[in-house]
Protein backbone atom coordinates (compact mmCIF):
# COMPACT_ATOMS: atom_id res chain seq x y z
CA UNK A 1 0.00 0.00 0.00
CA UNK A 2 0.92 3.39 -0.79
CA UNK A 3 2.31 5.69 1.79
CA UNK A 4 0.52 8.68 2.49
CA UNK A 5 0.79 11.85 0.15
CA UNK A 6 1.94 15.00 2.54
CA UNK A 7 2.03 18.25 -0.51
CA UNK A 8 2.92 21.45 0.16
CA UNK A 9 1.24 24.25 -0.30
CA UNK A 10 3.01 27.67 -0.91
CA UNK A 11 4.74 27.41 -4.46
CA UNK A 12 3.82 23.63 -4.74
CA UNK A 13 -0.40 23.52 -4.86
CA UNK A 14 -0.59 27.12 -5.08
CA UNK A 15 1.76 28.72 -7.39
CA UNK A 16 1.96 32.19 -5.43
CA UNK A 17 2.82 32.72 -1.69
CA UNK A 18 -0.19 32.92 -0.05
CA UNK A 19 1.46 34.59 2.75
CA UNK A 20 2.93 37.63 0.04
CA UNK A 21 -0.25 37.72 -1.56
CA UNK A 22 -2.36 38.70 1.74
CA UNK A 23 0.36 40.98 2.53
CA UNK A 24 -1.14 42.74 -0.92
CA UNK A 25 -4.56 42.16 -0.01
CA UNK A 26 -4.09 43.88 3.19
CA UNK A 27 -2.17 46.70 1.89
CA UNK A 28 -5.12 47.82 -0.55
CA UNK A 29 -8.28 47.23 2.15
CA UNK A 30 -6.36 48.24 5.38
CA UNK A 31 -3.25 50.27 5.05
CA UNK A 32 -3.03 50.84 8.48
CA UNK A 33 -2.47 47.46 9.16
CA UNK A 34 0.89 47.27 7.30
CA UNK A 35 2.03 49.51 9.92
CA UNK A 36 1.14 46.99 12.75
CA UNK A 37 2.50 44.03 10.50
CA UNK A 38 6.38 45.48 11.93
CA UNK A 39 5.13 44.83 15.53
CA UNK A 40 4.12 41.38 14.70
CA UNK A 41 7.21 40.59 12.84
CA UNK A 42 8.58 40.91 16.58
CA UNK A 43 6.27 37.79 17.74
CA UNK A 44 7.83 34.97 15.37
CA UNK A 45 6.91 34.17 11.92
CA UNK A 46 4.38 31.80 13.25
CA UNK A 47 2.49 34.39 15.18
CA UNK A 48 2.95 36.89 12.21
CA UNK A 49 1.46 34.94 9.86
CA UNK A 50 -1.89 34.21 12.32
CA UNK A 51 -2.00 37.93 12.58
CA UNK A 52 -1.99 38.47 8.66
CA UNK A 53 -4.56 36.02 8.12
CA UNK A 54 -7.03 37.85 10.88
CA UNK A 55 -7.16 40.78 8.74
CA UNK A 56 -6.81 39.25 5.50
CA UNK A 57 -8.65 35.61 4.48
CA UNK A 58 -7.46 35.16 0.67
CA UNK A 59 -10.40 33.54 -1.34
CA UNK A 60 -9.40 29.68 -1.87
CA UNK A 61 -11.59 29.46 -4.96
CA UNK A 62 -9.79 31.46 -6.58
CA UNK A 63 -6.18 31.28 -6.17
CA UNK A 64 -3.80 30.27 -9.01
CA UNK A 65 -3.58 26.63 -8.22
CA UNK A 66 -1.16 24.46 -10.28
CA UNK A 67 -3.11 22.70 -12.48
CA UNK A 68 -1.00 19.28 -13.59
CA UNK A 69 -0.65 18.84 -9.50
CA UNK A 70 -3.83 19.30 -8.77
CA UNK A 71 -5.11 16.59 -11.20
CA UNK A 72 -2.29 14.12 -10.24
CA UNK A 73 -3.59 14.77 -6.71
CA UNK A 74 -7.23 13.91 -8.01
CA UNK A 75 -6.31 10.78 -9.50
CA UNK A 76 -4.33 9.42 -6.62
CA UNK A 77 -7.23 10.18 -4.83
CA UNK A 78 -9.41 8.32 -6.52
CA UNK A 79 -7.02 5.29 -6.19
CA UNK A 80 -7.42 5.57 -2.63
CA UNK A 81 -4.24 7.10 -1.27
CA UNK A 82 -4.15 9.40 1.51
CA UNK A 83 -3.31 12.61 1.32
CA UNK A 84 -2.28 15.49 3.55
CA UNK A 85 -1.75 19.35 2.95
CA UNK A 86 1.33 20.28 4.88
CA UNK A 87 2.08 24.09 4.78
CA UNK A 88 3.62 26.55 6.33
CA UNK A 89 0.79 28.83 5.84
CA UNK A 90 -1.76 29.57 8.46
CA UNK A 91 -4.04 26.51 9.34
CA UNK A 92 -6.98 28.72 8.83
CA UNK A 93 -5.80 29.55 4.88
CA UNK A 94 -4.94 25.46 4.94
CA UNK A 95 -8.07 24.53 6.58
CA UNK A 96 -10.35 26.97 3.71
CA UNK A 97 -8.05 25.46 0.66
CA UNK A 98 -8.68 21.74 1.83
CA UNK A 99 -12.52 22.09 2.25
CA UNK A 100 -12.51 23.48 -0.83
CA UNK A 101 -10.38 21.13 -3.03
CA UNK A 102 -12.14 18.09 -0.69
CA UNK A 103 -9.10 15.96 -1.77
CA UNK A 104 -7.49 16.49 1.63
CA UNK A 105 -7.64 13.44 4.81
CA UNK A 106 -5.96 16.07 7.09
CA UNK A 107 -4.26 19.31 7.08
CA UNK A 108 -0.88 20.07 8.58
CA UNK A 109 0.10 23.73 9.20
CA UNK A 110 1.69 26.35 11.42
CA UNK A 111 -0.58 27.19 14.43
CA UNK A 112 0.45 30.63 15.41
CA UNK A 113 3.30 29.44 17.71
CA UNK A 114 4.80 26.89 15.56
CA UNK A 115 5.84 27.79 12.14
CA UNK A 116 5.68 24.05 9.79
CA UNK A 117 8.76 24.79 7.68
CA UNK A 118 11.78 22.79 7.28
CA UNK A 119 13.11 20.52 10.41
CA UNK A 120 9.29 21.72 11.53
CA UNK A 121 7.58 20.00 9.13
CA UNK A 122 9.98 16.91 8.95
CA UNK A 123 9.63 16.20 12.48
CA UNK A 124 5.53 16.23 12.32
CA UNK A 125 5.81 13.98 9.44
CA UNK A 126 8.54 11.60 11.57
CA UNK A 127 6.22 11.50 14.32
CA UNK A 128 3.06 11.37 12.26
CA UNK A 129 3.89 9.01 9.67
CA UNK A 130 6.36 6.35 11.25
CA UNK A 131 6.42 4.00 8.41
CA UNK A 132 7.43 6.75 5.84
CA UNK A 133 5.85 9.33 3.52
CA UNK A 134 5.45 10.92 0.62
CA UNK A 135 6.23 14.76 -0.32
CA UNK A 136 5.75 16.89 -2.70
CA UNK A 137 7.81 20.63 -2.47
CA UNK A 138 9.17 23.66 -4.51
CA UNK A 139 11.84 25.43 -2.59
CA UNK A 140 15.09 25.06 -0.78
CA UNK A 141 13.69 24.27 2.93
CA UNK A 142 12.10 21.51 1.00
CA UNK A 143 15.54 19.83 0.60
CA UNK A 144 15.28 17.90 3.59
CA UNK A 145 11.90 16.51 3.53
CA UNK A 146 12.66 15.48 0.05
CA UNK A 147 15.89 13.32 0.95
CA UNK A 148 13.96 12.09 3.85
CA UNK A 149 11.02 10.59 1.96
CA UNK A 150 9.99 8.24 -0.48
CA UNK A 151 9.24 8.38 -3.80
CA UNK A 152 10.10 12.21 -3.55
CA UNK A 153 8.59 15.06 -6.32
CA UNK A 154 9.32 18.58 -7.21
CA UNK A 155 6.51 21.62 -8.58
CA UNK A 156 7.77 24.48 -9.83
CA UNK A 157 10.99 23.74 -8.31
CA UNK A 158 13.32 26.81 -7.69
CA UNK A 159 16.71 26.87 -8.56
CA UNK A 160 18.02 26.56 -5.01
CA UNK A 161 16.33 23.28 -4.36
CA UNK A 162 17.35 21.58 -7.54
CA UNK A 163 21.38 22.32 -6.84
CA UNK A 164 20.80 21.06 -2.97
CA UNK A 165 18.98 18.03 -4.09
CA UNK A 166 21.43 17.57 -7.03
CA UNK A 167 24.37 17.63 -4.01
CA UNK A 168 22.59 15.13 -1.88
CA UNK A 169 21.63 12.43 -4.66
CA UNK A 170 17.93 13.27 -4.69
CA UNK A 171 16.21 12.59 -8.03
CA UNK A 172 12.34 13.52 -7.88
CA UNK A 173 10.40 11.16 -9.32
CA UNK A 174 7.87 13.16 -11.14
CA UNK A 175 7.85 17.06 -11.58
CA UNK A 176 4.80 19.08 -11.71
CA UNK A 177 5.65 22.14 -14.08
CA UNK A 178 2.60 24.87 -14.18
CA UNK A 179 4.41 27.75 -15.19
CA UNK A 180 4.67 30.30 -18.36
CA UNK A 181 8.35 31.44 -19.26
CA UNK A 182 9.75 34.27 -16.85
CA UNK A 183 10.76 36.00 -20.12
CA UNK A 184 7.24 35.92 -21.66
CA UNK A 185 5.73 36.72 -18.59
CA UNK A 186 7.82 39.59 -17.82
CA UNK A 187 7.56 41.07 -21.22
CA UNK A 188 3.26 40.67 -20.41
CA UNK A 189 3.82 41.96 -17.18
CA UNK A 190 5.50 45.23 -18.20
CA UNK A 191 2.73 45.88 -20.78
CA UNK A 192 5.02 47.32 -23.71
CA UNK A 193 2.44 47.72 -26.23
CA UNK A 194 0.90 50.31 -23.24
CA UNK A 195 3.82 52.57 -24.19
CA UNK A 196 2.03 53.16 -27.05
CA UNK A 197 0.25 55.82 -25.28
CA UNK A 198 3.40 57.94 -24.27
CA UNK A 199 3.79 58.53 -28.13
CA UNK A 200 1.64 61.63 -27.35
CA UNK A 201 4.83 63.05 -26.08
CA UNK A 202 5.47 63.79 -29.32
CA UNK A 203 2.37 65.26 -30.09
CA UNK A 204 3.37 68.93 -29.62
CA UNK A 205 6.41 68.71 -31.87
CA UNK A 206 4.49 67.38 -34.55
CA UNK A 207 1.55 69.43 -34.55
CA UNK A 208 4.07 72.85 -34.10
CA UNK A 209 6.12 71.65 -37.04
CA UNK A 210 9.09 71.56 -34.99
CA UNK A 211 11.06 68.54 -35.98
CA UNK A 212 14.47 69.44 -34.88
CA UNK A 213 17.28 67.30 -33.43
CA UNK A 214 16.54 69.14 -29.87
CA UNK A 215 13.17 68.27 -29.54
CA UNK A 216 13.07 64.92 -31.04
CA UNK A 217 15.75 63.50 -28.61
CA UNK A 218 14.11 65.52 -25.73
CA UNK A 219 10.82 63.93 -26.51
CA UNK A 220 12.55 60.50 -26.91
CA UNK A 221 14.15 60.52 -23.59
CA UNK A 222 10.55 61.75 -22.21
CA UNK A 223 9.18 58.73 -24.03
CA UNK A 224 11.65 56.47 -22.24
CA UNK A 225 11.30 57.76 -19.00
CA UNK A 226 7.69 57.67 -18.80
CA UNK A 227 7.96 54.36 -20.45
CA UNK A 228 9.36 52.67 -17.11
CA UNK A 229 7.38 54.43 -15.39
CA UNK A 230 4.54 53.83 -16.63
CA UNK A 231 5.10 49.46 -16.40
CA UNK A 232 6.82 50.17 -12.85
CA UNK A 233 2.70 51.96 -12.06
CA UNK A 234 1.13 48.86 -13.61
CA UNK A 235 2.88 46.24 -11.69
CA UNK A 236 2.06 48.09 -8.45
CA UNK A 237 -1.69 48.17 -9.69
CA UNK A 238 -1.45 44.55 -10.46
CA UNK A 239 -0.11 43.91 -7.15
CA UNK A 240 -2.61 45.77 -5.68
CA UNK A 241 -5.42 43.84 -7.92
CA UNK A 242 -4.03 40.30 -6.98
CA UNK A 243 -7.47 39.10 -5.53
CA UNK A 244 -9.61 41.21 -7.52
CA UNK A 245 -7.95 39.65 -10.89
CA UNK A 246 -8.56 36.17 -9.81
CA UNK A 247 -11.99 36.83 -10.13
CA UNK A 248 -12.15 38.23 -13.25
CA UNK A 249 -12.23 36.10 -17.13
CA UNK A 250 -9.50 37.24 -18.55
CA UNK A 251 -7.49 39.63 -15.49
CA UNK A 252 -6.83 36.51 -13.68
CA UNK A 253 -4.24 35.44 -16.63
CA UNK A 254 -1.99 38.18 -15.77
CA UNK A 255 1.47 37.23 -15.05
CA UNK A 256 1.44 38.25 -11.01
CA UNK A 257 -2.73 37.06 -11.10
CA UNK A 258 -1.27 33.91 -12.74
CA UNK A 259 1.37 33.67 -10.05
CA UNK A 260 3.50 33.11 -13.41
CA UNK A 261 5.47 35.81 -11.63
CA UNK A 262 6.24 36.51 -8.08
CA UNK A 263 5.54 39.15 -5.65
CA UNK A 264 9.15 39.63 -4.80
CA UNK A 265 9.90 39.87 -8.55
CA UNK A 266 7.61 42.68 -8.97
CA UNK A 267 9.04 44.81 -6.41
CA UNK A 268 12.26 44.31 -8.19
CA UNK A 269 10.80 45.46 -11.53
CA UNK A 270 9.36 48.50 -9.91
CA UNK A 271 12.34 49.56 -8.11
CA UNK A 272 14.46 49.04 -11.17
CA UNK A 273 11.99 50.66 -13.47
CA UNK A 274 11.74 53.41 -11.42
CA UNK A 275 15.44 54.05 -11.05
CA UNK A 276 16.06 53.94 -14.78
CA UNK A 277 13.09 56.51 -15.38
CA UNK A 278 14.28 58.65 -12.53
CA UNK A 279 17.88 58.50 -14.27
CA UNK A 280 16.15 59.33 -17.52
CA UNK A 281 14.54 62.42 -15.94
CA UNK A 282 17.55 63.89 -14.56
CA UNK A 283 19.63 62.95 -17.78
CA UNK A 284 17.44 64.85 -20.35
CA UNK A 285 18.38 68.44 -19.80
CA UNK A 286 22.05 67.21 -20.47
CA UNK A 287 21.48 64.94 -23.67
CA UNK A 288 19.43 67.74 -25.01
CA UNK A 289 22.37 70.05 -24.10
CA UNK A 290 24.43 67.90 -25.75
CA UNK A 291 22.41 67.79 -29.67
CA UNK A 292 24.31 70.57 -32.06
CA UNK A 293 22.31 74.07 -32.26
CA UNK A 294 20.53 73.72 -29.15
CA UNK A 295 18.09 75.66 -28.24
CA UNK A 296 18.27 76.08 -24.00
CA UNK A 297 14.60 74.29 -22.26
CA UNK A 298 12.99 76.92 -20.51
CA UNK A 299 12.92 75.06 -17.18
CA UNK A 300 15.43 72.32 -17.41
CA UNK A 301 14.28 69.98 -14.34
CA UNK A 302 10.60 70.55 -14.63
CA UNK A 303 10.49 67.57 -16.79
CA UNK A 304 11.29 65.62 -13.39
CA UNK A 305 8.50 67.42 -11.11
CA UNK A 306 5.72 66.24 -13.61
CA UNK A 307 7.30 62.73 -13.70
CA UNK A 308 6.41 62.89 -10.05
CA UNK A 309 3.01 64.25 -10.51
CA UNK A 310 2.20 61.74 -13.21
CA UNK A 311 3.63 58.76 -10.77
CA UNK A 312 1.42 60.38 -7.91
CA UNK A 313 -1.25 60.69 -9.88
CA UNK A 314 -1.47 57.14 -11.17
CA UNK A 315 -0.26 55.94 -7.42
CA UNK A 316 -3.80 57.63 -6.06
CA UNK A 317 -5.70 55.95 -9.25
CA UNK A 318 -4.43 52.54 -7.98
CA UNK A 319 -4.79 52.60 -4.49
CA UNK A 320 -8.31 54.65 -4.25
CA UNK A 321 -9.39 57.17 -7.31
CA UNK A 322 -10.21 54.50 -9.77
CA UNK A 323 -13.26 53.20 -6.98
CA UNK A 324 -14.71 56.41 -7.05
CA UNK A 325 -17.45 56.45 -9.48
CA UNK A 326 -16.55 59.33 -12.25
CA UNK A 327 -13.63 60.45 -10.87
CA UNK A 328 -11.78 57.34 -11.82
CA UNK A 329 -12.69 58.35 -15.56
CA UNK A 330 -11.56 62.09 -15.50
CA UNK A 331 -8.37 61.39 -13.59
CA UNK A 332 -7.76 58.69 -16.68
CA UNK A 333 -8.31 61.37 -19.39
CA UNK A 334 -5.86 63.56 -17.17
CA UNK A 335 -3.05 61.51 -17.31
CA UNK A 336 -3.71 61.18 -21.13
CA UNK A 337 -3.25 65.14 -20.85
CA UNK A 338 -0.30 65.49 -18.92
CA UNK A 339 1.63 63.18 -21.86
CA UNK A 340 0.83 66.12 -24.23
CA UNK A 341 2.33 68.84 -21.36
CA UNK A 342 5.15 66.25 -20.76
CA UNK A 343 5.95 66.70 -24.62
CA UNK A 344 6.06 70.42 -24.07
CA UNK A 345 8.37 70.57 -20.92
CA UNK A 346 10.88 68.49 -22.78
CA UNK A 347 10.86 70.12 -25.73
CA UNK A 348 10.38 73.53 -24.90
CA UNK A 349 7.21 73.83 -27.04
CA UNK A 350 4.16 75.38 -25.74
CA UNK A 351 0.80 73.16 -26.19
CA UNK A 352 -2.25 74.94 -27.27
CA UNK A 353 -5.57 75.63 -25.51
CA UNK A 354 -7.02 73.85 -28.40
CA UNK A 355 -4.82 70.77 -28.40
CA UNK A 356 -5.54 70.67 -24.34
CA UNK A 357 -9.21 70.72 -24.51
CA UNK A 358 -9.35 68.54 -27.40
CA UNK A 359 -7.15 65.97 -25.28
CA UNK A 360 -9.55 66.42 -22.30
CA UNK A 361 -12.54 65.43 -24.37
CA UNK A 362 -11.48 63.17 -26.81
CA UNK A 363 -9.04 61.23 -23.84
CA UNK A 364 -12.49 61.32 -22.09
CA UNK A 365 -14.16 59.43 -24.06
CA UNK A 366 -12.02 56.65 -23.87
CA UNK A 367 -11.91 56.14 -20.43
CA UNK A 368 -15.70 55.96 -20.79
CA UNK A 369 -15.51 53.43 -23.29
CA UNK A 370 -13.06 51.25 -20.92
CA UNK A 371 -15.77 51.32 -18.45
CA UNK A 372 -18.53 50.79 -20.29
CA UNK A 373 -16.75 47.80 -22.13
CA UNK A 374 -15.90 46.62 -18.26
CA UNK A 375 -19.41 46.54 -17.49
CA UNK A 376 -21.07 45.22 -20.88
CA UNK A 377 -18.63 42.44 -19.84
CA UNK A 378 -20.24 41.92 -16.78
CA UNK A 379 -23.71 42.14 -18.12
CA UNK A 380 -22.75 39.28 -20.17
CA UNK A 381 -21.77 37.16 -17.18
CA UNK A 382 -25.04 38.03 -15.70
CA UNK A 383 -23.11 39.82 -13.11
CA UNK A 384 -24.23 43.23 -11.23
CA UNK A 385 -21.48 45.43 -10.05
CA UNK A 386 -17.73 45.67 -10.81
CA UNK A 387 -15.39 44.36 -8.45
CA UNK A 388 -13.66 47.37 -6.97
CA UNK A 389 -15.55 49.90 -8.82
CA UNK A 390 -17.65 52.29 -8.13
CA UNK A 391 -20.04 51.35 -10.92
CA UNK A 392 -23.13 48.96 -12.01
CA UNK A 393 -24.72 47.50 -14.71
CA UNK A 394 -27.60 49.81 -14.62
CA UNK A 395 -24.90 52.79 -15.27
CA UNK A 396 -23.98 51.37 -19.23
CA UNK A 397 -27.38 53.85 -20.39
CA UNK A 398 -25.66 57.20 -18.95
CA UNK A 399 -22.30 56.01 -19.47
CA UNK A 400 -22.65 55.97 -23.05
CA UNK A 401 -24.22 59.09 -22.90
CA UNK A 402 -21.63 60.89 -21.36
CA UNK A 403 -18.94 59.02 -23.52
CA UNK A 404 -20.55 59.90 -27.16
CA UNK A 405 -20.88 63.39 -25.93
CA UNK A 406 -17.41 63.47 -24.88
CA UNK A 407 -16.31 62.38 -28.41
CA UNK A 408 -18.50 64.42 -30.43
CA UNK A 409 -17.61 67.47 -28.11
CA UNK A 410 -13.64 66.61 -29.09
CA UNK A 411 -14.97 67.06 -32.76
CA UNK A 412 -16.44 70.13 -31.82
CA UNK A 413 -13.19 71.74 -30.82
CA UNK A 414 -11.26 70.99 -33.74
CA UNK A 415 -13.66 71.98 -35.68
CA UNK A 416 -13.08 74.93 -34.20
CA UNK A 417 -9.53 75.31 -34.08
CA UNK A 418 -9.56 74.66 -37.66
CA UNK A 419 -11.14 78.06 -37.97
CA UNK A 420 -8.49 79.69 -35.80
CA UNK A 421 -5.51 81.72 -37.14
CA UNK A 422 -3.27 79.69 -35.29
CA UNK A 423 -3.99 76.51 -37.38
CA UNK A 424 -4.22 78.84 -40.46
CA UNK A 425 -0.78 80.05 -40.23
CA UNK A 426 0.34 76.40 -39.64
CA UNK A 427 -1.26 74.36 -42.45
CA UNK A 428 -0.70 76.11 -46.27
CA UNK A 429 -3.84 74.32 -47.14
CA UNK A 430 -6.22 74.60 -44.14
CA UNK A 431 -9.32 73.85 -45.87
CA UNK A 432 -8.15 70.24 -46.67
CA UNK A 433 -7.73 69.74 -42.69
CA UNK A 434 -11.64 69.83 -42.79
CA UNK A 435 -11.53 65.98 -44.09
CA UNK A 436 -10.47 64.86 -40.40
CA UNK A 437 -13.92 65.38 -38.83
CA UNK A 438 -15.43 63.22 -40.46
CA UNK A 439 -12.86 60.70 -40.20
CA UNK A 440 -13.21 61.37 -36.23
CA UNK A 441 -16.74 60.70 -36.06
CA UNK A 442 -16.50 57.58 -37.98
CA UNK A 443 -14.00 56.29 -35.46
CA UNK A 444 -15.80 57.80 -32.43
CA UNK A 445 -19.11 56.46 -33.76
CA UNK A 446 -17.55 53.35 -34.66
CA UNK A 447 -15.94 52.62 -31.38
CA UNK A 448 -19.11 53.29 -29.32
CA UNK A 449 -21.06 50.98 -32.03
CA UNK A 450 -18.70 48.13 -31.01
CA UNK A 451 -18.58 49.04 -27.43
CA UNK A 452 -22.15 48.19 -27.78
CA UNK A 453 -22.53 45.19 -29.20
CA UNK A 454 -19.88 43.61 -26.45
CA UNK A 455 -17.18 43.68 -28.89
CA UNK A 456 -14.75 46.40 -27.12
CA UNK A 457 -11.64 45.26 -25.73
CA UNK A 458 -11.52 46.33 -22.02
CA UNK A 459 -8.79 48.48 -23.29
CA UNK A 460 -9.71 51.04 -26.57
CA UNK A 461 -6.07 51.67 -26.73
CA UNK A 462 -5.41 47.91 -27.23
CA UNK A 463 -8.52 47.78 -29.90
CA UNK A 464 -7.26 50.59 -31.47
CA UNK A 465 -3.80 49.11 -31.97
CA UNK A 466 -5.48 45.59 -33.35
CA UNK A 467 -8.26 46.67 -35.45
CA UNK A 468 -7.49 47.22 -39.37
CA UNK A 469 -10.00 50.00 -39.80
CA UNK A 470 -8.99 51.99 -37.25
CA UNK A 471 -5.48 51.57 -38.52
CA UNK A 472 -7.08 52.48 -42.09
CA UNK A 473 -8.53 55.43 -40.43
CA UNK A 474 -5.26 56.67 -38.99
CA UNK A 475 -3.63 56.54 -41.58
CA UNK A 476 -6.42 58.40 -43.63
CA UNK A 477 -5.86 61.39 -41.14
CA UNK A 478 -1.63 61.20 -41.64
CA UNK A 479 -2.23 61.78 -45.35
CA UNK A 480 -4.78 64.40 -44.88
CA UNK A 481 -2.39 66.36 -42.39
CA UNK A 482 0.57 66.14 -44.48
CA UNK A 483 -1.53 67.22 -47.78
CA UNK A 484 -2.69 70.24 -45.42
CA UNK A 485 1.36 70.58 -45.01
CA UNK A 486 2.78 69.94 -48.39
CA UNK A 487 2.03 71.60 -51.71
CA UNK A 488 -0.41 69.33 -53.87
Amino acid sequence: MDVPLCVDLDGTLVKSDTLHDALMVMLRHSPGSILKAFGWLRQGKAAFKRNVTSVVMLDAAHLPYNHALLQYLREEKARGRQIYLATAAEKALADRVAAHLGIFDGVLASDGKVNLAGKNKLAAFQQMFPDGFCYIGNALPDAKLLAACETPMVANPHGRLKVAMKRSGTVPVRVFEDKKPALKAFLKAIRIHQWAKNVLIFLPLLLAHQIRWNTVVGATVAFLSFSFCASATYIINDLLDLEVDRRHPRKRLRPFAAADLSVGAGFAIIASFLAISVLFAIALPYLCHAVPNFTSLPQPHKFLLWLAIYAAMTLSYSFRLKRMMLVDVIVLSMLYTVRIVVGSVSTGITVTTWLGAFSIFFFLSLAFAKRFAELENLRAREKDNAAGRGYRVSDLEQLRTFGAASGYAAVVVLALYLNSLTAQNLYPHITRLWLLIPIIILWVSRLWMVASRGDLDEDPVVYALEDRRSLILGGMMLIVILSAIIPL
